[in-house]
């Protein structure tokens, strides 16, 4: 992968980063709630209708897949993909705000849409870069 291309390395990076924090997620999935300041409750304190190990299972599995997606997009220089994941990461970033802001998600889990907007951002600036140079 050429160094000189940046949008290329910010999906590579939020590619690896969201694999490796999917593997996370599944293998010590109260790590990564705990990391998020959710509160990571034994299975015999869970009621029987709490499906957060379920939830949590599932959207590790698609870090995993999204992150090798990402990735794979970076290492073929998919462009055009890197220009659609800036204002799909802008709604995230909206999206988790609004759910902290809102009493739906805790406080930590800000750093969720911060990790959105800084990728959308760094994504958005180096493709502005590439195309003026």
């Amino acid at each position: 992968m050429n160094t000189n291309n940046l949008s290329r390395w910010t999906i590579f990076i939020f590619g690896l980063l969201a694999f490796l924090l999917g593997l996370v997620g599944l293998r010590k999935p109260k790590l990564l709630l705990k990391s998020m300041g959710f509160e990571a409750a034994e299975p015999e304190e869970r009621a029987s209708h709490d499906y957060t190990p379920v939830f949590l299972l599932a959207s590790s599995m698609a870090s995993v897949n999204m992150g090798i997606y990402y990735m794979l997009t970076a290492v073929t220089n998919f462009r055009q993909f890197f220009v659609w994941t800036v204002p799909f990461r802008l709604v995230t970033f909206s999206v988790f705000t609004a759910a902290v802001l809102r009493g739906y998600a805790p406080v930590r889990f800000i750093g969720v849409a911060l990790w959105e907007l800084v990728g959308a951002l760094a994504t958005g600036w180096a493709l502005r870069r590439e195309d003026s140079e």
